[in-house]
């Protein structure tokens, strides 16, 4: 038996168009994940905690950050990198889990701390005096561990590798 399709052949635009929609599901993908796994310390009056961040240093992977996650684990992290001192000013829009946000200068020193932050909340929560970057940690991570201002974080970063 020879069987014989009635349906036409796709033309040149419908495979140009399949394959576009391809190509932007694929970089869709590969631009949602995040940039890069790293290690980071913070020396604590306890002592060194070593934190596992994700690096957060495009406008887009600042935008995001952690929204849409449901969980973050311990001793995980994620390190907003902003270039240059200046105000920083976060929200919680689309976070489902509630974080510490330690802001830190340029010189890697905690300048201040938000803790417990509201979920899903489009409340501006200020560094209060200019930081170069921002580590969200778990909620209930500062206070656990002791971090407080005026520790140090080491992170090439802040120019300590």
């Amino acid at each position: 038996m020879i069987l014989v399709s009635t349906a036409p052949r796709p033309g040149a635009r419908t495979v140009r168009l399949i394959a576009g929609i391809l190509l932007f599901v694929l970089l869709a993908a590969v631009s949602a994940q995040a940039a890069s796994f790293e290690k980071l310390t913070i020396l604590t009056r306890s002592g060194p905690v070593p934190v596992q961040i994700e690096l957060a240093v495009t406008p887009a992977e600042r935008a995001k950050g952690l929204m849409y996650r449901t969980e973050l684990a311990a001793g995980s992290g994620m390190l907003f990198d902003f270039g240059v001192e200046q105000p920083v000013y976060m929200w919680m829009k689309n976070t489902y889990i509630s974080l510490d946000m330690v802001f830190i200068r340029a010189d890697g020193r905690v300048a201040s701390i938000a803790t417990d932050t509201v979920p899903l909340s489009t409340a501006t929560i200020s560094s209060g005096v200019p930081v170069k970057a921002v580590l969200e940690l778990p909620a209930g991570t500062a206070k656990a561990l002791g971090i407080a201002v005026g520790d140090r974080v080491e992170h090439r970063l802040f120019g300590v590798r």
